[in-house]
């Protein structure tokens, strides 16, 4: 029986492989990417040396200029990068030569997204040719990378007022105006919505002084609510804010999210303790029911106010104010929110009072 040869052909290589093949090809003079910049005992190299920095200034300039276009047209931009910045380092006579080499380079720059470098070539490119239209071009390139859209417009119209048929140019004004138009209005309506928000606090400081309410704290930026004004009163004259109820003597307490300023402390207060519902877990004893509670307000000097329960917060806030001749005084706001304390009649009353005032004493000897 004879014996069938069976033909192999090419067989794909791996990743791995391959990348350790073209390395390979680094080592072979001429297939290098750059040639080495100190003296080698390598006779190619060094005649390699010798041929690439051989000729005039504008031979070896062009010479450099030819291999970074092979290098780009491989999309290999580093390697065309550093071929081009040899070519600008011989410093060719012919101002085309010089101005090719710049743009190049910065067309390089451009794809790897070193935008500075690229305005830096393109301004010497038209330094030497004004009506350089590449200069102009990557120029507006970068700058609408670095979302400065009035100048690429600026480089755009330049180079259309001499070259009204360049399409990549039409192209690069359609885009940075278009781009320059989203960024005015996104930058419109950030004004505007900063103008609407210092408004509203202007309003709101003046509602606060109108009410005797001075500001302490504003450090609590977790805190989900925050006075505002009635959205049902066109007029914008009543006032909502957030109100704690503290339980001294067990540490605990409610909060009011929206206490509308002219409600009575009695409508909430039968409403979170009924006599005929059962007590809250912590009140184990009962004592808090709706008509042998008491309410009182603390100042921002430390003084104390009873709280009547057909007292509204507006009538509080009234109450707060400082006596003609004395420093100002009114209900402390922290953090957004008015705090009260609420504790039944009779002695548990008598106690915090007594320790409220000791405490207040202690403060101001």
């Amino acid at each position: 029986m004879e014996s069938k040869n069976t033909a192999v052909g090419p067989q794909p290589l791996s990743k791995e492989l391959l990348e350790e093949k073209l390395a390979a090809f680094d080592s072979v003079p001429l297939f290098m990417k750059t040639l080495p910049g100190e003296e080698t005992d390598d006779a190619v190299l060094a005649a390699l040396q010798d041929l690439a920095h051989d000729g005039t200034p504008d031979e070896i300039s062009q010479n450099f200029k030819e291999q970074g276009n092979e290098y780009f047209k491989g999309k290999r931009y580093r390697e065309a990068l550093g071929f081009y910045t040899q070519g600008v380092d011989a410093k060719p006579t012919d101002t085309m030569l010089q101005e090719a080499l710049l743009c190049n380079r910065a067309a390089c720059n451009l794809e790897l997204k070193n935008y500075g470098s690229v305005l830096r070539d393109c301004s010497k490119a038209l330094t030497l040719n004004p009506q350089s239209s590449k200069a102009f071009y990557r120029s507006s390139l970068a700058l609408m990378a670095l979302e400065r859209f009035e100048e690429a417009i600026d480089c755009c119209t330049r180079c259309l007022s001499y070259d009204q048929d360049n399409k990549g140019v039409h192209a690069a004004l359609e885009r940075a105006s278009s781009s320059k138009a989203q960024k005015d209005k996104k930058e419109k309506e950030r004004q505007e919505r900063l103008q609407r928000e210092q408004a509203a606090k202007l309003q709101m400081n003046i509602a606060f002084r109108q009410r005797n309410l001075i500001v302490v704290s504003q450090e609590d930026s977790s805190n989900p609510y925050s006075p505002h004004f009635d959205p049902e009163d066109p007029t914008q004259r009543t006032l909502i804010l957030p109100v704690f109820f503290l339980y001294p003597q067990h540490a605990t307490s409610d909060v009011i999210p929206e206490f509308v300023e002219d409600t009575t402390f009695a409508a909430h207060l039968s409403t979170m303790f009924p006599p005929q519902a059962p007590p809250p877990e912590w009140d184990r004893n009962g004592e808090y029911v709706d008509g042998k509670l008491i309410i009182y307000a603390m100042t921002y000097r430390r003084r104390l106010l009873k709280v009547g329960k057909n007292m509204t917060l507006r009538d509080v806030c009234k109450a707060a104010k400082a006596k003609e001749g004395d420093a100002k005084d009114g209900l402390e706001v922290k953090d957004g929110c008015l705090t009260f304390v609420v504790v039944p009649k009779g002695d548990v009353e008598v106690k915090w009072v007594e320790e409220y005032k000791k405490t207040k004493n202690g403060q101001n000897a």
